[in-house]
């Protein structure tokens, strides 16, 4: 295998995904907690496979600009196993940023609040991604590995077997690994509290397979037993619609963006500052949701948080 025979990881992972979450379904199902998958499996799906769709034809161009960048690369990394390795963790540490990007610029959280949509958490909701996650221009943020030496098409691949990897993180099935696994690579258990509302454990745990960076960088939460995961928005969405699903938080930046009266900063703020800012105080952000809880088991004063979450930007 070469640079020029490098497979696409999506294509013949699909049918191991399908299998995967059909087998899924009947054991659940066998336990009778089927309608755990049931109730938004067939959303899920047509969330994937417009994701796949979308794919085709946005990512190209996409894929056609990491190639024109390639020609002003200054070093070429080649394929090796060594220089696989070293884009395998190159490409999880780009992911791990872009993955906080997503959460923390309400720009990038209109595409990734799809993933978060569902208020169960199975297999299929691996599945359960955006359509136009090109548009946040987040995939730029691979360009300096290129032009160090790493190939598009090694790029490429070590991104497909990173989403791979996630897939199997998506289930309440596996409880915790060997605690060696644990410290080093994410987890089912870790995964389960990054998609979590609890406010302990929002807006942490964006790592895809090494755990290592939200350790390093104070983003790093552990699953309390004593305290479930709640699955799902702050605030959440009950359309099963697939075209709802993937278009809802823009038209909600698009409604904030023009109402009248705003300065122009108010206006950015809206589209790019972290998901929950309001001008007027009416919302709040994740950072403030944690606050609020901090403050509460502390035994401090708070304003009440109901109804500061209406708002489709509401934290993962």
């Amino acid at each position: 295998m070469d640079l020029h025979t490098l497979p696409d990881v999506s294509v013949w992972a699909a049918p191991v995904y399908l299998i995967l979450i059909a087998v899924e379904v009947w054991f659940l199902s066998r336990l009778g907690r089927g309608e755990e998958v049931r109730r938004d499996l067939w959303t899920n799906l047509a969330m994937g496979t417009g994701n796949a769709i979308g794919g085709l034809f946005l990512f190209m161009g996409a894929a056609a600009f990491f190639f024109w960048m390639w020609e002003f690369r200054v070093a070429d990394w080649g394929f090796t196993w060594w220089s696989f390795l070293a884009a395998m963790v190159a490409k999880d540490f780009t992911y791990y940023w872009v993955h906080r990007f997503q959460h923390r610029i309400r720009w990038g959280w209109a595409s990734h609040v799809i993933h978060h949509s569902s208020q169960g958490y199975n297999l299929s909701t691996a599945l359960r991604q955006p359509w136009f996650s090109v548009l946040t221009g987040t995939y730029l943020l691979g360009l300096p590995w290129v032009i160090l030496g790493v190939h598009p098409a090694l790029w490429a691949f070590c991104g497909g077997l990173n989403l791979f990897y996630q897939f199997f993180i998506h289930t309440q099935a596996v409880k915790k690994m060997p605690g060696w696994f644990e410290a080093v690579f994410n987890t089912p258990s870790h995964h389960r509290v990054h998609h979590a509302t609890n406010p302990k454990y929002l807006d942490t745990n964006y790592a895809g397979i090494l755990i290592i960076w939200d350790k390093i960088f104070g983003t790093f939460e552990a699953e309390d037993e004593a305290e479930p995961c709640d699955f799902g928005l702050v605030s959440n969405i009950e359309s099963q619609n697939p075209l709802f699903v993937a278009t809802h938080e823009y038209v909600a930046i698009a409604k904030d963006v023009t109402k009248p009266g705003l300065k122009p900063i108010e206006r950015f703020r809206y589209a790019f500052a972290p998901p929950g800012y309001s001008h007027d105080g009416s919302r709040l952000s994740t950072a403030e949701i944690k606050a609020q809880a901090g403050a509460r088991l502390s035994g401090g004063q708070t304003t009440s948080m109901c109804g500061a979450h209406e708002t489709e930007a509401s934290a993962p």
